[in-house]
């Protein structure tokens, strides 16, 4: 899976916010803290899930279960948008 084109990303600060372009068929804007910014920045090039829970068990000093809740529930809601391929 990957992020589509149609939608850009930016980080500032602690926040991750993600906007849809002109051709994407979601209207609206997402905010997400640290974790969500990390998952985004992996989402950039073809990955899987579990791809992204190993990458995050590197990055952040979190049991294994909450980060796979956490990138489960990013990944769910950026598919319900139609913002990842895959």
């Amino acid at each position: 899976m990957k992020l589509k084109k149609d939608f850009v990303v930016h980080n500032a600060a602690n926040e991750t916010v993600i906007v849809p372009t002109g051709k994407a068929d979601f209207t609206g804007m997402i905010r997400g803290n640290k974790t969500f910014g990390a998952i985004m920045e992996l989402l950039k090039e073809e990955t899987t899930e579990d791809e992204i829970i190993a990458a995050m068990k590197k990055r952040f000093d979190a049991p294994e279960d909450m980060i796979r809740r956490d990138v489960e529930k990013a990944v769910s809601e950026l598919r319900k948008i139609g913002a990842i391929d895959g």
